[in-house]
């Protein structure tokens, strides 16, 4: 994420002042209730006024629809960057990626589950199901090709299977915001993706 580092705040870019206010509210989100975070809260934490941060961004909701189009992204991006391995090593690698992510950017996972817990349709709301759609079926296509492959059983059930390594993630996460404590993810995820292979009677 970038960072404003030895650069005139008055002469920053609009995609800067964008790319500055999305890591600020992720940082925020860390540390609050996304639902109580206000732009008066952005603005001071990044020193503007409220009129600065409304050049950018015309409300609140568009701010977090920007967080998540960029979690799509940066998602998607370092999930691109593990594509030479083979099928379950990429799997692995996702996991890996993933974890990564969500311990730099613990106030990602809080804006998810906010947004997926409001009632009625946001712009918000329908990134994060896409974003949970484009997840799945990468992992669907990982896992047929993981059995093309022969590397997992030829009766091993793969939409189960899908199913089941989306939940250890949204588990492990979940577990991780219950006690505010990200540390053990790495390990964990480690020893679950393990579990998981096992359970498929998987050969890497």
């Amino acid at each position: 994420m970038w960072h404003c580092l030895g650069m005139s705040r008055l002469y920053l870019s609009a995609d800067i002042r964008r790319a500055e206010t999305i890591a600020t509210v992720i940082g925020l989100a860390a540390r609050c209730d996304p639902a109580e975070i206000t732009t008066g809260q952005i603005a001071v934490a990044m020193g503007v006024s409220q009129g600065a941060l409304f050049r950018h961004f015309p409300d609140k909701q568009s701010i977090w629809t920007a967080a998540l189009d960029w979690t799509c992204s940066e998602l998607q991006r370092r999930f691109d960057d593990v594509l030479d391995l083979p099928p379950l090593a990429r799997l692995e690698a996702m996991l890996a990626a993933h974890i990564g992510f969500i311990m730099e950017n613990p106030g990602v996972p809080r804006i998810l589950w906010g947004e997926l817990q409001r009632t009625g349709e946001t712009p918000a709301k329908a990134i994060v199901r896409q974003l949970m759609a484009k997840y799945r079926a990468r992992v669907a296509g990982e896992l047929s090709a993981a059995h093309a492959a022969r590397q997992i059983a030829g009766d091993a059930d793969l939409e189960a299977a899908t199913v089941m390594f989306l939940a250890l993630v949204q588990g492990l996460v979940m577990q991780a915001l219950a006690i505010d404590d990200f540390s053990a993810l790495p390990a964990m995820s480690e020893r679950q993706f393990a579990l998981f292979c096992r359970s498929l009677e998987a050969v890497k």
